[in-house]
């Protein structure tokens, strides 16, 4: 399970943000739901990593948030409530929100990753050795997603307007074409511009560059998850380690 807690930047001194993003949020997830958690912070549980990527990399491009993602086991049955919600995933994601705000500079994202071991099924008996070498497979998998979701993040930032528009409406009309041959013409006409400046504006915004990285930041949420939560193993026979 991916777990996303995001938190509103600045938010003493800016109106409250959550409900608009909470409306943004819904018709990108089918695998989740997202709900207030306290105060200016929203967070949700998110089964497929595509999502996770599409619900982040929106939150990014806004400017107004800090983005936590916690993967991992959570406690089951997951109740209806994200706020009430626990388990390792959980408890990974809260760290990585705050880590999201430590991070200066830098684009405020963090991934981070419950680890847990199998202790109720197992009786206690681990094998020290083995569980260091997943739980470091587990932090390197969380922290090369982490990265390429910054590196996708800093482009998004970095757009101008006019830059947003032109992929906004590039975006639609792929979408909306069965053939993306011509698709900058279609947006030319659209916007009432040159295809020149369609070109350059895609060029300087990264859009391809964005586009080509997100399977890489899915893949990567996938492969941590998978390290963290073998398939077969219960989110009721594992306890937070850390």
């Amino acid at each position: 399970m991916f777990i996303l807690t995001i938190d509103q930047r600045g938010s003493t001194g800016d109106i409250d943000r959550v409900p608009s993003l909470l409306q943004d949020v819904a018709p990108l997830t089918t695998s989740g739901t997202f709900e207030r958690s306290v105060g200016d912070e929203i967070q949700g549980a998110v089964q497929d990593p595509g999502e996770v990527v599409a619900i982040a990399l929106h939150a990014l491009r806004q400017g107004h948030w800090y983005v936590g993602i916690g993967v991992g086991p959570v406690d089951t049955p997951l109740p209806q409530s994200p706020r009430e919600g626990s388990g390792p995933a959980f408890v990974a994601a809260r760290h990585a929100v705050e880590r999201a705000k430590a991070a200066a500079g830098h684009v405020p994202l963090a991934v981070l990753p419950g680890m847990a071991l199998r202790s109720d099924a197992d009786g206690g008996r681990v094998d020290s050795r083995s569980v260091d070498a997943r739980r470091a497979h587990a932090a390197s998998a969380c922290a090369n997603a982490e990265a390429v979701l910054r590196l996708i993040g800093r482009l998004i930032q970095e757009r101008s307007e006019a830059q947003w528009k032109v992929v906004d409406t590039l975006t639609t009309v792929q979408q909306n074409r069965e053939a993306r041959h011509g698709s900058q013409k279609v947006v030319a006409r659209e916007l009432g511009i040159t295809e020149q400046s369609v070109s350059r504006a895609v060029l300087r915004s990264g859009w391809q560059e964005e586009w080509a990285a997100r399977p890489a930041a899915e893949m990567l949420l996938a492969l941590a998850h998978g390290i963290i939560t073998p398939e077969g193993t219960g989110g009721d026979a594992w306890t937070y380690s850390g």
